[in-house]
């Protein structure tokens, strides 16, 4: 069984595609960060959960479901004057 269940998580985004997308970015972020631990340049921000987790997407997700990491979808008009 999935922890945190994806009922869950789909009610903190407006699709599977953007909870997919929000992980995935995440993940990769965690990812670096434990990458770069031990060369000290701290650029990324560190897992905002405690978590038993070793994996970056598992990770993610928890964020996700603890309200850390959000899902927000560009306004309209931000989009017209990129």
């Amino acid at each position: 069984m999935m922890y945190p269940p994806i009922e869950d998580l789909l009610d903190k985004t407006d699709s599977k595609f953007s909870l997919v997308t929000l992980s995935a970015k995440r993940g990769r972020q965690i990812n670096s960060y434990f990458s770069q631990l031990g060369e000290g340049l701290g650029a990324i921000v560190p897992p905002q959960v405690t978590s038993v987790s070793r994996k970056p997407l598992s990770i993610a997700l928890e964020e996700i479901a603890a309200d850390k990491i959000t899902f927000r979808r560009p306004d309209d008009a931000e989009e017209e004057i990129k």
